[in-house]
């Protein structure tokens, strides 16, 4: 949760950023209700200090004999029972819609994140490489995989409903290929690998701040505490929480997992192909470094980095966008997204999306370091994919087609292909 003093200091921007990220939240109705919670606070302390103080008064009257004043004395105390307990009782029902508030109160955004209502209003900030020029018409990648057995999605959805789809043989390999590039990049450059848990319980989705406003996102497990995670962002963050950690260096880890998200909300839209899935695989990198605006932006910097020089490895065109504030999600103070050109779509879209979270997830999650003044203070945390397959799949099978249907391989991927140059037709 964000700081309640901060909140208290800077009502009217976070009533903006709660409005532009569509979040139904009334910063008044908040701070009436932190003060009087501050109010009954006060009060119940009172009463609970007056029955410690009338307590030993009686018992010094009692043993002074003076059994009527200690009778007075009694009745006072009974009194204040009845007020303390009716307090105490407001009190809970205060603090319930006070945490129910507070956990909807967005991150603030950065000064250079743009204005906008939706993905239409992001900003573009460069561009790199060029959309190929084919001399033949080319095909999407449901056609690429069926020509080069890579998918079988009609069995996905047989077996498995909609937005499901089988890999197999070259589809997989080339799948674990990109997934591998992607880790030895970035074991590399000081990132620990990590296989994490793909059930995490309630709490970790809260002190993510995946929920409360992502619960309709994610499958939960009936019958228990568990979620299925739609990142392996969620298992990393909950690893370190409630721990104080050494941040001389940034902490650098890479999680490795298989994710799902159920896509409320998405009917009707890429309903072809391997765009959105309800199951999917990840390489996530998390940060997590000191409490410091200047680190954390320089560390945002180099994360998207690490994703470009992926996509420059694979030799795919793509473009990287600031995200505006009405695309972005409560948890984000500073977002980029990167977009990879997808010529089935005659378009880009998002394979990468980076994010700088500042405090917000230490705070919920209790992660903190030890500052030079020797106090302890919150670490900022970020994140952002450094390969999403099958995704990243598609802008990979249809910008390296060629005419008879076969794939080129760019010589990053080679070495975890047994050294093939591009991907045959079955004979």
């Amino acid at each position: 949760m964000m700081d309640i003093r901060q909140i208290r200091e800077r009502a009217e921007e976070f009533q903006r950023v709660a409005d532009g990220k569509k979040i139904a939240l009334s910063i008044a109705e908040l701070l009436e209700i932190d003060e009087r919670r501050r109010k009954l606070t006060l009060q119940v302390e009172e009463l609970r200090a007056s029955r410690n103080r009338r307590s030993e008064e009686i018992s010094v009257l009692m043993t002074a004999g003076k059994r009527d004043e200690a009778a007075l004395v009694k009745e006072q105390l009974r009194i204040d029972k009845e007020k303390r307990t009716a307090l105490e009782t407001e009190l809970a029902y205060v603090l319930e819609q006070y945490h129910r508030l507070m956990e909807k109160v967005p991150n603030l955004v950065s000064a250079d994140t743009p204005e906008g209502r939706s993905d239409a209003d992001n900003v573009v900030i460069s561009i790199h490489g060029a959309p190929p020029q084919f001399d033949f018409t080319a095909r999407d990648h449901v056609e690429l995989g069926e020509i080069l057995n890579l998918f079988d999605i009609d069995r996905g959805v047989k077996v498995a409903g909609a937005r499901s789809y089988f890999l197999k043989g070259d589809g997989l390999k080339l799948q674990r290929a990109v997934q591998q590039l992607a880790l030895d990049l970035l074991d590399e450059r000081g990132f620990v690998a990590m296989d994490v848990p793909l059930m995490v319980r309630t709490r970790a989705m809260h002190g993510t701040g995946f929920f409360p406003s992502g619960q309709d996102q994610a499958y939960r497990i009936e019958g228990e505490d568990a979620w299925l995670v739609g990142t392996s962002e969620v298992p990393l963050i909950a690893y370190f929480e409630g721990e104080t950690l050494d941040l001389t260096e940034p902490v650098r880890v890479a999680g490795v997992s298989t994710c799902f998200r159920s896509e409320v909300g998405s009917a009707g839209r890429d309903v072809r192909g391997l765009y959105r899935v309800h199951q999917f695989a990840k390489v996530e990198q998390v940060v997590i470094c000191k409490g410091d605006w200047e680190e954390s932006e320089r560390l945002l910097q180099e994360i998207t980095q690490n994703a470009e020089d992926l996509l420059n490895l694979l030799e795919l065109p793509y473009r990287k966008v600031a995200v505006c504030i009405g695309d972005m999600s409560q948890k984000n103070y500073k977002q980029y997204d990167i977009e990879t050109w997808m010529p089935s779509r005659g378009a880009y879209g998002e394979t990468h999306s980076a994010s700088n979270v500042g405090d917000f997830q230490a705070r919920r999650a209790g992660i903190r370091y030890r500052g030079e003044d020797g106090k302890l203070h919150e670490a900022h945390t970020l994140n952002n994919t450094a390969a999403a397959v099958p995704r990243l799949l598609i802008p990979l099978l249809e910008n390296h087609q060629r005419e008879d249907g076969s794939i080129y391989l760019p010589p990053a991927l080679r070495p975890y292909l047994g050294g093939r140059e591009c991907l045959d037709a079955p004979v």
